[in-house]
């Protein structure tokens, strides 16, 4: 990630763990089963390194292991999820609807769009990828 960054801060909904990062300023809706079973529907974040967030109450945060390569953390007391980390990198995203508002972020893409619910259509203009990368053609 060589994007120019954007500072950002945000916490849980109790307001037990709150944090501060510079992320890239965009944000990806993912539409995979794992991210939309996680968070009850599609998963909004910004993209950062793990070296570039200072978490405080990190006692109240609960990681689980999402998958061989993967965690997302959530808030312990209220279970505002807040972050996925890769297990094998410093790779690190935050959930938009924990960042503080006026966050002066939009949508700039969608992700996993195969995978995405039935009960929903994706209508912005945004681009949209099979996976993190792979473009899905125009209709």
């Amino acid at each position: 990630m060589t994007e120019k960054k954007k500072d950002i801060s945000g916490r849980c909904y109790c307001g037990k763990v709150s944090y501060r990062a510079a992320v890239v300023p965009e944000v990806s809706e993912c539409h995979c089963s794992q991210c939309r079973k996680q968070s009850g529907h599609r998963y909004a974040i910004v993209e950062t390194r793990a070296g570039q967030v200072t978490i405080e109450g990190q006692e109240c945060i609960t990681w689980f292991q999402s998958s061989a390569g993967a965690e997302r953390g959530y808030c312990a007391t209220c279970g505002s999820t807040l972050f996925w980390r890769s297990l094998e990198d410093d790779e690190m995203a935050i959930l938009a609807a924990s960042i503080d508002a006026p966050t002066g972020l939009q949508i700039t893409s969608h992700i996993f769009v195969e995978d995405k619910g039935d009960y929903y259509d994706i209508t912005d203009k945004a681009p949209q990828f099979h996976g993190y990368d792979t473009p899905v053609p125009p209709a």
